[in-house]
């Protein structure tokens, strides 16, 4: 299977799933003034004006790294429960899920924008 087919076909999905991720961060932090999404949603539309570049590989880099702290976050309050009850395990696993595919997306976007790189300098 071609690689660049592959990261072809998933990019518009990745890049919607990271829009509705951010935008559902902004909705649930009740503030219509959040500077945090506003950075990340500027970095994001930036990576869409951006056409070649390190600038491109900036957003999906920043998104990993957010996202594994993430991933730290979620076990640190997982272990903050005493026992393994219901609650726990939906925390796990939707909380493992839900990172699991912002990582993924992240990780699809920045794949493409590396080969994209590389065929441009190889052309």
């Amino acid at each position: 299977m071609n690689k660049k087919w592959t990261s072809t076909r998933l990019l518009p999905f990745a890049n919607a799933f990271i829009a509705l991720s951010l935008l559902y961060y902004w909705i649930e932090t009740s503030a219509v003034i959040n500077p945090i999404a506003i950075i990340l949603a500027g970095i994001f539309a930036l990576h869409f004006f951006v056409a070649r570049g390190f600038y491109r590989m900036i957003f999906p880099s920043i998104f990993i790294v957010l996202n594994l702290y993430m991933f730290l976050a979620l076990f640190s309050e997982f272990s903050e429960f005493s026992t393994l009850d219901k609650n726990a395990l939906t925390l796990l696993s939707v909380g493992i899920i839900y990172l699991g595919l912002n990582l993924i997306s992240a990780a699809i976007i920045l794949h493409h924008n590396i080969t994209s790189q590389i065929v441009t300098v190889e052309t």
